[in-house]
């Protein structure tokens, strides 16, 4: 049998990160960067295979056994999340399947770590966790490089992004890959063919019209990176600069084709940091699946200062774009001017979720509480915002300082305890739902206020009467249902059972 170049994982992380809400509620994503990665090695000759242990519901033990059976040249294990900043929650499954697979290997099988978080924090992963090697950067250039130089013996020093330790056991670092500039040519597509597409499951709120059409589900980058610079926010840390590059329209509906055609999706997200953002763009890919008349069930993120034109929200909504995923952070002004997210007021906001809901778009509307400038106050002016909007989902975040962010950055020069410190619950303390999660503090809240807040929030929002009866009259009576069921799932954390 031909030797296996590189095996790319997807570490189970699920159960940890999302604890009792796993099984049924939340989603099941595909390994959209494992993917792309995957077709642009095997376009250049290296033999590649893909093992999703997440969708596949394995252990790790299980995951490391089947690493080790594979015998691949570098395991490439990916360390990404469900939300755009969500890589560092995953460390912790990734750092276990990797010290499993050192042990089970007898330390003959290398590894090589790739994401948000090690790019964030690439001689700090490498020192601390038991990978072979770290990526810093997008990871295409550099997995290429390091397969061609461990087969021909090469100098890993010639290997761009990449950190590793020389032969007298010293880290070192070498200069970073460029990043991608064609990503038509580069990346053209994800290797879709290497999963099982049966495995993967929709959000609950995305189908929340159809609820058994879950499983029919895939994920699509149309763009890369993004300009804006929120405090609270680690995206571009394996770009390395603020900046947004785009797949053509016809790239993108061909990749469609392919989900639709030959794996029967009818169900996509966007995981674009900003999909909803430059018009040529999405009018271009909007047209497109209008023509093709799919009649498929996709949502994407925008900003609330991006959905200003009713043009672009009727071709949106004609595309098949059914949910918009907006980030309203907070309902205080001055607390959105300290993450640069305040160009708006809560007027806007009202007026523009207004607008959207309107043009027939479901709203997800994003909050967070806990950013620096937080009081019960003003944390208080975000519920009371969020059920006053009433939108058809509300995802309730913790402020956290996530590595690669100007909060880790200033958290860390004010001392402010986080998961990573001496006695802390480490990387899983970044989890949202997760039983150790620790958000960021604020000057007059712990993080404990902060965190049992967000749960009372969740609890009331979902729970409230008209929310459930706007949900009834706009999915029926099963959808509610659902609502009321997951409602019924308290999410234990330690702070309250201790």
């Amino acid at each position: 049998m031909a030797q296996l170049d590189v095996l790319i994982v997807t570490p189970p992380s699920r159960l940890e990160v999302y604890q009792n809400l796993s099984n049924d509620f939340a989603a099941i994503e595909p390994p959209v960067w494992g993917g792309l990665i995957a077709e642009f090695l095997r376009s250049r000759g290296v033999a590649v295979a893909m093992l999703d242990a997440e969708a596949l519901k394995l252990t790790h033990e299980q995951t490391a056994e089947r690493i080790v059976a594979a015998q691949p040249l570098v395991t490439l294990i990916t360390i990404y999340g469900q939300q755009p900043s969500a890589s560092t929650q995953c460390m912790p499954a990734a750092t276990k399947t990797a010290r499993l697979v050192a042990e089970k290997g007898k330390g003959r099988l290398a590894t090589i770590a790739l994401g948000t978080h090690p790019s964030a924090l690439p001689k700090r992963t490498l020192e601390e966790e038991p990978f072979t090697y770290v990526c810093q950067g997008e990871g295409p250039y550099t997995l290429l490089e390091l397969v061609r130089a461990l087969k021909s013996d090469g100098d890993l020093g010639a290997v761009p992004g990449l950190w590793y330790r020389d032969r007298d056991g010293k880290v070192r670092s070498n200069t970073p890959a460029p990043l991608i500039s064609d990503l038509d040519a580069e990346l053209p597509r994800q290797a879709l063919d290497l999963l099982d597409m049966s495995l993967y499951r929709a959000h609950n709120w995305h189908c929340f019209g159809n609820l058994d059409s879950r499983d029919s589900y895939a994920s699509l980058q149309t763009s890369l990176g993004c300009p804006f610079k929120c405090s609270f926010c680690c995206i571009n840390a394996p770009f390395g600069v603020n900046k947004i590059r785009t797949w053509s329209p016809d790239n993108v509906i061909a990749q469609i084709d392919e989900m639709v055609l030959k794996y029967g999706v009818r169900n996509i997200k966007i995981p674009d940091e900003m999909f909803v953002l430059n018009p040529k763009h999405v009018l271009g890919i909007c047209d497109k699946l209008i023509e093709r008349g799919y009649g498929l069930n996709l949502w994407a993120y925008a900003r609330v200062d991006t959905l200003n034109d009713d043009a672009m929200l009727d071709k949106l909504k004609a595309a098949g774009i059914n949910w918009l995923g907006l980030g309203i952070e907070s309902g205080s002004k001055y607390v959105r001017d300290g993450v640069t997210k305040g160009r708006f007021g809560n007027l806007d906001i009202s007026a523009v979720v207004r607008r959207v809901r309107d043009k027939g778009i479901y709203v997800g509307a994003n909050y967070i509480f806990g950013l620096p400038d937080d009081t019960l106050e003003s944390m208080q002016e975000t519920l009371d915002l969020a059920i006053s909007l009433n939108t058809e989902w509300a995802n309730f975040y913790c402020a956290m300082a996530y590595p690669g962010s100007h909060l880790y950055e200033m958290a860390k020069e004010q001392n402010l305890p986080l998961p990573d410190d001496a006695g802390g619950p480490g990387w899983i303390g970044y989890a949202q739902h997760s039983f150790d999660c620790l958000p960021l503090p604020t000057a007059t809240l712990s993080a404990q206020q902060v965190l049992d807040f967000r749960d009372q929030a969740f609890t009331r929002y979902f729970t409230n009467p008209d929310y459930l009866e706007m949900i009834r009259k706009t999915f029926g009576e099963r959808a509610m249902a659902h609502v009321r069921d997951m409602t019924g799932h308290t999410l234990p954390r330690r702070h309250r059972q201790n």
